[in-house]
C-alpha cells in the first residue's frame, strides 16, 4: 500500500507502480512533477506519523487500510478500471498473489510506522536507502540478471555498511533489513501481479480491510479505540491517513508512466533524503560517528549503482 518508492504503505523505492505498468523512453514535465510531489509527501511523511506516535502503530496501520478502500474504489470509478478488479476477485490465484504482497506491504508499512514512533526513523531511512541496492541482488540470483562490476562493489558498499551498524549496535540493523526485505519483496511479487498498479492497490487494500475492519471494530467497542474515544484531530488525522497513503500512491503510478525507469531510479533517493535529514535536525535522533560511517559506505554503494544505471543511457 508506501516503494518500489516510497515509503511508507507506498510503491518499490523505484515503485511497485512502475514494475508493473508501461514506462515511457522519454521523460515528459508532468510525469516528473508528479513523481517528484509524491516523493516529497513521502520524504514528510514522518511528521504525520509523529502526530499520531501514541496511537498503536496496528491501529494506525488498520486505519490506513480502511479509509484507503473507498479513495481507490472512487478512483478506480472515474477511470473506468472497475472490471480488472472484479475480474482479479474471481482468480483464485491472483487473489493469493495479492494477499501475499499485501501482507509484505502490511510488514514494510508496520515497521515504518513503529520506527518512526518511536525515534528510530534514521534506521528507516536506512532501510530505503538499502532497498536498490537488494533489488539489484533479487534480480541477479532469482532474474538471472547479469550485474556490472559498479553493482557488484555498490552490494559490498552495502554489507559493509550493514557490518559496521551489526557491530556498533550488538545486533543487526532488525528495522532497515526488514523495511529492505518486505519492500524489496514486494516490489519482486508485484511484478508478477497479472493487474494494474491502482487495481492491485485497491485489491490489496480490499483484501487487508477483511482482518482491518473488525480489530477496529474490536478496538472500539473495547474502549481502547483512538477514533470514537479521542478528540476530533485525532480522527481527522486517522481519516486523512487513507488520503496521504491513496492519493500519492496512484499519482505516482501515473507519473511513473511517463518517466524513465532510471528516472524514477535516481528519483527514489529524495524520499530516504528527507527522512535522514528529519530523524537528525527534526527529531534529534543521535547520529554517531559509527552510523555517519555506515551512511557513508551506503551513499558510496548508491554513486555506484547510479553510475551503472546511468552508463548504458549515455552510451545510447
Amino acid at each position: 500500500m508506501s516503494k518500489p518508492t516510497a515509503t511508507p504503505i507506498a510503491a518499490e523505492a523505484t515503485g511497485a507502480a512502475v514494475v508493473s505498468s508501461a514506462v515511457s523512453a522519454s521523460d515528459s514535465r508532468r510525469g516528473f512533477l508528479l513523481a517528484l510531489t509524491v516523493y516529497l509527501i513521502w520524504g514528510f511523511m514522518p511528521f504525520y506519523m509523529k502526530a499520531l506516535s501514541h496511537i498503536s502503530p496496528l491501529e494506525f496501520l488498520a486505519h490506513r487500510v480502511l479509509w484507503s478502500v473507498p479513495i481507490a474504489g472512487v478512483v478506480l470509478l472515474c477511470l473506468g478500471r472497475t472490471r480488472d478488479v472484479l475480474l482479479a476477485v474471481r482468480s483464485p490465484k491472483t487473489l493469493m498473489m495479492a494477499s501475499v504482497t499485501a501482507v509484505l506491504i502490511s510488514i514494510n508499512a508496520g515497521t515504518y510506522v513503529w520506527a518512526v514512533s518511536n525515534d528510530r526513523a534514521l534506521e528507516g531511512a536506512l532501510g530505503y536507502f538499502i532497498n536498490p541496492l537488494f533489488s539489484i541482488l533479487l534480480g541477479a540470483f532469482f532474474l538471472k540478471e547479469k550485474l556490472a562490476p559498479a553493482q557488484i562493489l555498490a552490494v559490498i558498499f552495502a554489507a559493509i555498511a550493514v557490518a559496521i551498524l551489526t557491530w556498533d549496535a550488538g545486533s543487526l540493523p532488525l528495522v532497515a533489513l526488514t523495511l529492505t526485505l518486505s519492500w524489496g519483496l514486494y516490489g519482486f511479487f508485484r511484478k508478477t501481479l497479472p493487474i494494474g498498479p491502482n487495481q492491485g492497490f485497491f485489491l490489496e487494500v480490499l483484501l487487508l480491510s477483511i482482518p482491518a475492519l473488525p480489530y477496529l471494530i474490536y478496538l472500539e467497542t473495547t474502549g481502547q479505540g483512538h477514533f470514537l474515544q479521542t478528540g476530533m484531530n485525532d480522527r481527522l488525522l486517522l481519516i486523512g491517513a487513507g488520503f496521504i497513503t491513496a492519493i500519492p500512491l496512484m499519482t505516482f503510478a501515473t507519473g511513473a508512466k511517463l518517466l524513465r525507469l532510471s528516472t524514477i531510479g535516481i528519483m527514489q533517493y529524495i524520499t530516504p533524503t528527507i527522512v535522514f535529514l528529519i530523524a537528525v535536525f527534526a527529531f534529534g535522533e543521535p547520529l554517531s560517528g559509527t552510523k555517519l560511517v555506515a551512511f557513508l559506505f551506503i551513499w558510496s554503494a548508491l554513486i555506484f549503482y547510479t553510475l551503472a544505471m546511468l552508463r548504458p543511457l549515455g552510451r545510447r
